[in-house]
């Protein structure tokens, strides 16, 4: 049963401005290399990716357990990405890698891209930011 959306990002953006709505997009749990200069480019790619049950990007869903950047001295980088799904019987579980790998390559820099998928710890939707419980008007 695919979920449908109370409201979408454009309209939590427009009712909260962009700068509040960036802080609120944060997944909670997410070990994300932040201060890094390519972690815009990578976020904005995971955030492209979407659960085909659930109109919320996998970033937001809280989905991305932790992201790894490793400088190579040419200046390229290689990037892990640890993640879970919604839960073990997820449709695109053998896709869902590859998908993340797909947004990740075309970043600037981006030499390798390895995807792990780990179920400990198991998601629950309080890993969700707070823009996607708003988004799927689960509040709590």
């Amino acid at each position: 049963m695919k979920t449908e959306p109370i409201a979408n990002e454009e309209m939590l953006k427009n009712a909260m401005g962009k700068e509040e709505y960036d802080d609120l997009a944060q997944p909670p749990n997410a070990e994300v290399p932040q201060n890094h200069m390519s972690w815009p480019a990578l976020e904005a790619a995971l955030r492209e990716i979407y659960d085909p049950e659930i109109p919320v990007n996998i970033y937001e869903l809280g989905l991305i357990y932790k992201v790894e950047i490793t400088e190579i001295e040419d200046g390229s980088m290689d990037v892990f990405v640890e993640m879970t799904l919604t839960s073990p019987g997820c449709p695109v579980a053998q896709e869902m890698p590859q998908w993340v790998q797909g947004a990740l390559f075309p970043v600037a820099g981006v030499r390798n891209v390895d995807v792990e998928i780990v179920w400990d710890p198991v998601w629950d939707p309080s890993m969700m930011a707070e823009t996607a419980k708003l988004q799927l008007n689960m509040f709590g």
